[in-house]
This record gives C-alpha cells, sequence and structure tokens, in this order.
C-alpha cells in the first residue's frame, strides 16, 4: 500500500530554491504530500515462505494479470484523450505474452513467482532501456506494472498515489501513469518529481489536466511531507518555506490571469489581427466531441492508432470509416481535422500492424515504414478516411507519421489525393526539417511533431530524467529545425503547424509564430492559455520572441529571453 514516510527535510527558508525542468505554466503552494508506493515487505515474506507447485504459480500470475490489465482498461474507459492512451498502453503491457513467457521460464527454473516476476521486469527494463527512445520511456510503466501484480499476488491493496486530506504538492520519483490519470485536480494543486522529462506520461497528463508541473527535479525527495513549497511551473523553481503573503500573492495573481484566460473565446489572433489556428489533439470520438465544446478551429492531431491499440485484428474498412466519422462530425463542416495516419509501433503496439523482436524499435519499423511491407494497411486505412469523409459531407487533411525522404512524401501524398484528401506529412525526423522545402514540393502542409523530433534531433531517451535538459523543445537544436521548417512554409505559401507538446506553451507558441508557424494543436486543456498568450502580443513581439529564443545558447536562457520580450 501507499506510505507516506517521513523524510529529512530539504534546506529551506533562505536557501536557493529547488530547480526543475517546467512543463505546465501556473503558481501553486501548499503542504508536501510525498508519495512512496511501496508494498509491505511482511507480505512479501510471508507469501515467499509459503510453499507454491508451478502450475499454482502461474495460475497466480494470470489471475494477478487480468486483474490488473482489468483495472487499468476500466481506468482507460473512464478517461479521455492521453491519459486513456498511456493507461491502454500499460493495460496491453500487462498482457505482454513475452513477459508472461519470462515469468513462466523463471518459474521452471526453480524461482518462485515474485523472483520471478523480478527478475523478468528487470530483463525487460535493461533492454527497453538499451533500446532507447519511446521505449526507454516505457521503464517507469514496467515498474509500476510489477508493483500492480506483486499486490494483487500477495493480497495487498493496489499500490497508488495517495488522496490528500487537503489540497497538496505532490512530489514523487516519477509517477506511472495509472496514477497521474487518476489525479484530482481539485486536491493536488501541483506536480513535481525528481525523475522524468518534458514529455514524460505525467508531463503529458499533467498538461491535460492543467496542474503547474515541474519534472527533473534534483532532491525533490529530501521534502518531507507536510513541508510548505512554492511551485512555479513556468520557471521550474520549487521553493521551499517562502514567504507566506507573498506565496499568497503570486498564486492569487495566477489565479487572476487563469479567470481571465477562462474568459478567451478565440479565434485566436494577435493583437494586431494576424490569426493562428488554435486546435486540438483528440483520441476518439468522445475525445472529439469534448474537445469542439471549446474556442478551438478543429483538430490538428487526430491520432487514429488510439482507436485499435486494444484490437488483435485489423478493422474492415467500414469499422474505421464508423470511428473516423465520430470524430469528423464532431466538428462538422465549419471546422477541419488532420488526420495522422497508423503510427503503430515503438511504444504504442498494435497487434495486427508492428512487427516483434525489432532491437531497436524507436528507430525502426513505425509510422508510415509499416506501409513499406504491408502496404494494403495504409491502402485500407485511406480508403475509410475517404469513406468516412463522404459519409459526414467534410474535406479531413490526412498527414503521415515518421517521414524520412522527399520520395516517401511523394508517394503517400499521391495515394491521398488519388482519394480526393489534402496531403501532409509530420516532421520529426531531422532530415524532413532539414529539406522541407523540397517536401513541400510534394505535399499540401506539414505538421511538426517536436517530441519526437526533440528527441531525435538530441539522441536522447524522453525518460532519462539526467538528460530532460536535453528533451526539452526549447533547445536551440530543435528551435533552428522548426525555424527552417517555418520559414520553407512561408516560402512555399503552405501551412506549416506544431502538434507536439511544445505547442502548449503559452511562451513558446509566441515564439514559434514569430518563426512563422500558422497553426498549434494541443491538449484541450492548454487552449485558452495559449490563445489569450496570443492575444495580448503583437506580430512584431512574436518574431522578436523567435529571434530571442534562437539567439540563446540553452533552453533556459531562451525562456528568460522570451519573457523579458513579452514584459517590454
Amino acid at each position: 500500500m501507499t506510505q507516506l514516510t517521513p523524510t529529512p527535510t530539504a534546506d529551506s527558508g533562505t536557501g536557493a530554491p529547488l530547480t526543475g525542468t517546467p512543463v505546465v505554466p501556473g503558481v501553486a503552494f501548499g503542504p508536501v504530500l510525498v508519495a512512496r508506493t511501496d508494498i509491505s515487505p511482511d507480505a512479501v515474506a510471508g507469501y515467499e515462505a509459503t510453499s507454491h507447485q508451478k502450475d499454482e504459480a502461474l495460475a497466480a500470475y494470470d489471475a494477478a494479470v487480468a486483474t490488473v490489465s482489468g483495472r487499468l482498461a476500466d481506468r482507460a474507459g473512464n478517461t479521455q484523450g492521453s491519459a486513456a492512451e498511456v493507461l491502454t498502453a500499460t493495460a496491453g503491457l500487462a498482457r505482454d505474452p513475452g513477459l508472461r513467457a519470462a515469468v513462466a521460464g523463471r518459474v521452471d527454473g526453480g524461482d518462485n513467482l515474485l523472483v520471478a516476476l523480478r527478475g523478468s521486469v528487470d530483463q525487460f527494463a535493461e533492454l527497453f532501456t538499451q533500446m532507447g527512445g519511446l521505449m526507454a520511456e516505457r521503464v517507469t510503466d514496467l515498474r509500476d506494472l510489477e508493483k500492480r501484480l506483486t499486490a494483487e499476488i500477495v493480497g495487498e491493496p493496489e499500490p497508488g498515489v495517495p488522496t490528500p486530506d487537503v489540497p497538496s504538492v505532490l512530489v514523487a520519483e516519477d509517477l506511472a501513469p495509472a496514477d497521474t490519470a487518476g489525479l484530482d485536480a481539485e486536491l493536488v494543486l501541483a506536480l513535481v518529481t525528481e525523475r522524468g522529462g518534458p514529455t514524460s506520461h505525467t508531463a503529458i497528463i499533467a498538461r491535460q489536466l492543467g496542474i503547474p508541473c515541474v519534472v527533473a527535479v534534483h532532491g525533490a525527495m529530501t521534502l518531507s511531507s507536510g513541508t510548505s513549497v512554492l511551485v512555479d511551473g513556468t520557471t521550474g523553481d520549487v521553493e521551499i518555506d517562502p514567504d507566506t503573503d507573498e506565496a499568497a500573492r503570486r498564486v492569487q495573481e495566477a489565479r487572476d490571469k487563469r479567470a481571465a484566460l477562462e474568459a478567451w473565446t478565440g479565434p485566436a489572433r494577435t493583437s494586431d489581427g494576424t490569426r493562428v489556428k488554435v486546435l486540438a489533439n483528440v483520441a476518439d470520438g468522445a475525445s472529439a466531441a469534448k474537445a469542439a465544446q471549446g474556442p478551438v478551429e478543429g483538430s490538428g492531431l487526430f491520432r487514429t492508432e488510439l482507436c485499435f491499440l486494444n484490437r488483435k485484428d485489423e478493422p474492415s474498412v467500414e469499422e474505421q470509416a464508423d470511428l473516423y466519422a465520430a470524430v469528423l462530425s464532431s466538428f462538422g463542416e465549419d471546422r477541419y481535422v488532420v488526420v495522422r495516419t497508423l503510427d503503430a509501433g515503438s511504444d504504442k503496439p498494435v497487434a495486427f500492424a508492428t512487427l516483434e523482436g525489432e532491437e531497436n524499435p524507436a528507430l525502426g519499423v513505425r509510422g508510415l515504414r509499416l506501409s513499406f511491407g504491408n502496404p494494403g494497411l495504409l491502402e485500407r486505412q485511406l480508403d475509410a478516411i475517404a469513406l468516412a469523409a463522404k459519409q459526414t459531407g467534410t474535406t479531413p487533411w490526412v498527414m503521415a507519421p515518421m517521414v524520412a525522404t522527399v520520395d516517401e512524401a511523394r508517394e503517400f501524398a499521391g495515394q491521398v489525393r488519388d482519394r480526393g484528401l489534402k496531403a501532409g506529412v509530420m516532421v520529426e525526423v531531422p532530415s524532413a526539417a532539414l529539406l522541407a522545402h523540397r517536401f513541400l514540393e510534394e505535399v499540401d502542409f506539414l505538421s511538426i511533431g517536436t517530441n519526437d523530433l526533440t528527441q531525435y534531433t538530441m539522441a536522447a531517451d524522453r525518460m532519462a530524467s539526467d538528460l530532460a535538459h536535453l528533451t526539452d523543445p526549447w533547445q536551440p537544436a530543435v528551435l533552428a529545425l522548426v525555424a527552417i521548417t517555418a520559414e520553407a512554409g512561408t516560402q512555399a505559401g503552405k501551412p506549416v503547424g506544431v502538434c507536439g507538446e511544445a505547442a502548449a506553451d503559452p511562451l513558446l507558441a509566441t515564439a514559434l509564430v514569430g518563426m512563422g508557424i500558422t497553426s498549434l494543436s494541443m491538449a484541450v486543456a492548454a487552449v485558452r492559455a495559449v490563445g489569450a498568450q496570443l492575444a495580448e502580443v503583437s506580430m512584431d513581439t512574436c518574431e522578436a520572441a523567435a529571434e530571442a529564443a534562437l539567439a540563446a545558447r540553452d533552453p533556459a536562457a531562451a525562456r528568460a529571453a522570451v519573457r523579458d520580450v513579452l514584459s517590454r
């Protein structure tokens, strides 16, 4: 069960604040609640002291998997967007036949079930870490899964984040998707983690919930429950035992600003009238219906693969069309939807599409590359999108993920246009950014996925807390690639959007628009903050913000430089 164990208090008062990577803006002040999701050692020892037959042990494992995966799937069904995505993926990981085979092999070799589970998880965690990229991000999910299965096997309550008795700042080494997705934003004032990066599951779900969040905070776990902290999700500072009156003033200032944001109704434009499309990322009909109620001009990223994570067989064209039509009809004829074709592979395994046994899935056969050996997979999906468009009377834009060459873009665009739809590709691979002008000779638009673009540009795992400074979209090299892509769009007279997590950062949004980005797609919770921020600045200011960010030596300097431009 979850235990709140006192720990030594970090230096406070006049000492320097703890500092991490800011991922969700906002200011919060309150007592720390330290989450430690440990299982009772006595329960574990009691189970290990009891003799179990091999068949009995594997039956216990299978029962635990069924229970734990069922709970995760139920939670996924009760949430939307990114939270549902990561919960569904974790449920799939619990049922992974490779993990069961590893456990069974160790049990056959004489290990008791808990030792076999621990050793198998260690084996897969090492493998995922070696693979790097998005697979390394799943190590946190694996460790969380081990705890949940262990608790079920020994008869302990499921581990997880405690529910605060009073509104608190939740501090943890890291948070698993199953914990983050169930947070009550009324009781959790802010999230602070010692590990994780700007594109970790914790950060993504925190954005969806609108909770101020700072990750990769060195020393966070030295804080004690009950210690008062002021969390600034814009600067990344965690101030310990601050002056109460000053903290209350800053929180009220942030609340007043948020109240002003809630009054923003769109459409998005700068103070001097330059239009910018502010859009929502969606995963299915339910999330699209919710997003359509907000001040958005449509969806800049419909993640079609999230509809199929639990499917063992490929849906028919008609089944797919019905799912796509639910999203298209939510936005109607007046607003547009950008449909991303199947982005399966790496951390999003789809049983009927992805390959098994790849040594490095993050750099392997994922996204558009799946169609190279299985062209019918893409053809049927494009047929389904075209059918959904006909059924709803809409004209969706269609883009492919993980496109690395101009020839790939040309081939994909031809297939899309044959079906009467607009064709684009995602810029996630540095080669696509560097040759954006040539890509735009073949396609109608580009959309920059900053999560993967950052990871591939900086050669840094998204979940490596020691490398969080590298997986920051404010990195000068990443911003330079964004600027190159945006300039290519300006010269070609074609739209270039951003649909990665960077689009949800109001501060960065001003610089992106200044570079020439024409649309920003994000979690619904971030829409008003971004739209209201753009409304406060002129296009000249956005361009000055872009120049300042591009000239900075590192992410912290870039943030500071843009804040300075906006404060003038």
